[in-house]
Order: C-alpha cells, then structure tokens, then sequence
C-alpha cells in the first residue's frame, strides 16, 4: 500500500460545537435543569494574545496562542498546552470543557483548563521554541498559578517547554515556583512516572474493562494509531502483557502486520529514522486504512476527530480506548453504539496523564517526592475506581461509555456549582 501523510479531517462544525452536543446529550440523561445547562456550557474565561518572537535569521514572526479556562468550581483549573499549526480558539475551548469532565471522572479537585500555540514547532529551533514559550508564558501569566491554573505538556510540548514556563513564570515573582506546572523534568521537581502516565492509564483502563467483560488479553488484536508518548507506552505495556499489537502509525503513517509487532524493534526503529513507516517487518498502510484494520482493540492516540460518521461503520474493533483527546464524533458515537462496538471514552480512558499530573502538584505543594511504583499504584486504584462508577453508570442509565462519564462527570460539577452558589 502506498503511504499517504493523514490530513486531519474536514470538520463540519466546531469542536467546541461537538462537546457542547455531548455535554446536552448527558445533560438529558441525568435532568440536568436548565440554569445549570447555562453555566457549564460555556467556559469561563477566553484569553487570545498575538505576540511577536524573533527567529534565528532576525526576522519577527506574530504567533496567536489561546489560554481558557473553563470551570473552577472544584478547585484551580488544569489543563495542557499544546504547539500545532491548526490550534484554534474553538478546539481549546473544547479541550478545556473535556478536561472539567475528566478531572471530574476521576476525582480531582480540578476545573478544566486548556491552551495552545498556532505554530509549527517541528521547523523551529530549540532557540526560537525557547523564546516563544517565554513570551507565551509571559502573555498569559495572569491566567495562571500553582493555586489558579497549572498547565502541562499536551501535543508538541514536553518537559523542557514545562520548564521553561515554570522558570518565565518564578522569574516574574522573584522566586521558584514549581507547581504552576505540571509534567517538569525530575530534577526540576516532576514527578516519577508521569512521561508514561496517559499510555499506562490508558491500559490500566483497558485491564479494567477486560476483567469485568472476561476479555483475554493475550488472545486481543491492538491497532494503535499514533505513536507518540501515549501511544507508543499503551502499545509497549499491552505487548508486554502478551497482546498482539498488529498495526501502528504516526503522523507519516502506519504500519501492519498480522502475525503481530515487536514493539520493541519498532519503538528503535522510529528512534532511528524517525518514523514507524518503513519498519521491515511490516506492510505500510495509511493512517486511514490503519483504522479499519480487523482487530479487537482500537486505541486512536493522535488528534481528535479521526472517527467519524464516514469510517465508523468500517471500524472492525469490539473495544475502542481512546488515549487521544475527542477522537470520535457524535455521529461516530451513535454509529458505534448501534453496532455494539463498546468505547473507552478519552475523558476516562487518557485521565491517566492529568491524575499523574496532580500527584506532581501535591509532591510540589509538600515538596515531598514519592517513588515510581507509589505513583503508578495511586494510578491504578484511581483507574479502578472510576471504571467502576463509569461502568455501573452506564448500566444504571442504559447508556454508552461516554455519555455515562459524562453525566457522572456533569452531575459531579453542578453538585460543587450548587454548593458553592451564585457570586452576586
């Protein structure tokens, strides 16, 4: 098969538009009067700055970046920021929306926040990435705080980034102040575990769902689409569990074999040429077709909206765990459902990086480091729990996966909302 670069897919309505669409879905489901619907719909507060950043070659380039939080009703708002030529004021209002929702789903005293640069970090220099996350951060430190709004690393951001924001931010105060950010280097007071956090609660998720439902891991089929930092971790700990991971892909596209990958080999084969495409082993594919290869398990671990009204019917997974943020449309949702193909929502399924993430701040406010396997025990339970009360949820109501996080989720939210009331 030729290999084709993925074009992310043409989007009819925003996607803001489309989680609002499942917030009303859920908000159905548990009642939800319509006082409350008015305040959860929309987010707080919407910060868009331009801000100009001089490149290696002296010229000055204006970059537009977006900061909103959505909710701080249980506590300061959390969410990543990400680096991408298509970020858009919709799309992180969105995200910051999923993130109120999956803070609430596992049961952290966290809002919802998220931000994002519209750049093309993979043409810029280490220098320039410095001097725009600066200025960035400059921008919108009156958004943000250990005790307000703690961002951490999301698609194109990494470590080095969060620290670079912590520093911008402590210099501005006079003083270090790691836990305004999450996802830190070590030495700079992250946290064990939370570089592999989503992939490894992503498959905590899975382990959960194979318990109660009695299916064999070892006996699954895995298709992975994007192998980044979640995807490559799910694929590794699935194929260390003994399932067989038959396709991968990244953002050039996929590979497939049907006797199943060393993800090892795989995994030093991007590091050496930068791609999975390639790999000896391995038929390429598209990133489409990768979609729709025969398999158990379906983890889309790349950008949202992949699955849609137009492939949901091709999609030959029974389970579909979602590491990436809103990989699946409304319309997919009901075409999923209707087939009997069950979903790991993102909002539960990818919690596993944000729940690490408050690990990382609780060991920043008592500057007290735990071990790595304290961190992924805490992480495990945590996945546990929710799975439960997702799980029973959706049984109560008669309802998929998502809509049943959400509603638990929602009706979390609008409890602290009532609580706390109206400010005059």
């Amino acid at each position: 098969m030729v290999v084709q670069a993925t074009a992310r897919p043409v989007q009819h309505e925003s996607l803001f538009d489309s989680a609002v669409e499942q917030f009303n879905i859920a908000a159905d489901v548990i009642g939800l009067d319509d006082n409350m619907r008015r305040i959860l719909s929309v987010c707080k507060k919407e910060l868009t700055v331009h801000f100009p950043v001089e490149m290696d070659d002296g010229s000055v380039q204006v970059f537009e970046g977006h900061r909103v939080h959505h909710n701080s009703g249980p506590g300061p708002t959390k969410g990543g920021i990400r680096y991408h030529p298509d970020v858009t004021l919709e799309e992180v209002k969105a995200l910051a929306m999923w993130m109120t929702w999956k803070c609430a789903v596992v049961g952290l005293p966290y809002g919802g926040a998220k931000g994002g640069v519209t750049c093309n970090p993979k043409v810029m220099s280490q220098n320039e990435l410095q001097n725009l996350t600066r200025r960035f951060t400059s921008e919108i430190s009156l958004m943000i705080g250990p005790n307000r709004d703690i961002p951490a690393p999301d698609v194109n951001t990494n470590p080095q980034i969060m620290a670079w924001i912590m520093d911008t931010y402590s210099m501005h105060h006079g003083y270090s102040i790691p836990g305004v950010v999450t996802g830190k280097p070590l030495i700079l007071g992250g946290s064990e575990g939370r570089s592999e956090a989503t992939g490894r609660g992503c498959v905590f998720a899975i382990q959960e769902y194979a318990l109660k439902y009695g299916m064999n891991l070892q006996e699954s089929r895995v298709v992975v689409q994007g192998f980044g930092n979640a995807g490559s971790v799910a694929a590794r700990l699935l194929w260390e569990l003994g399932a067989k991971v038959v396709g991968v892909s990244d953002s050039t596209g996929g590979i497939y074999n049907p006797r199943g990958l060393d993800i090892g080999r795989v995994i030093e084969h991007k590091q050496f040429s930068g791609s999975v495409v390639g790999f000896r082993e391995a038929e390429n594919v598209t990133n489409e077709a990768l979609l729709e290869l025969p398999c158990d398990i379906l983890l889309p671990a790349a950008l949202e909206n992949v699955i849609t009204a137009d492939n949901a019917a091709r999609v030959q997974a029974s389970l579909i765990a979602e590491a990436a943020n809103g990989p699946t449309t409304p319309e997919a949702d009901r075409i999923l459902w209707d087939r009997g193909v069950k979903v790991l929502p993102d909002i539960f399924a990818n919690a596993g990086g944000v729940t690490v993430s408050y690990f990382e701040w609780v060991q920043a406010l008592q500057a007290f480091p735990w071990t790595e396997p304290e961190v992924n025990e805490r992480l495990q339970r945590i996945m546990a729990r929710a799975f439960r009360a997702v799980s029973s949820t959706s049984e109560k109501y008669n309802v998929h996966m998502r809509t049943a996080a959400l509603a638990l989720a929602i009706q979390r939210v609008a409890d602290f909302t009532r609580v706390r009331g109206i400010y005059p």
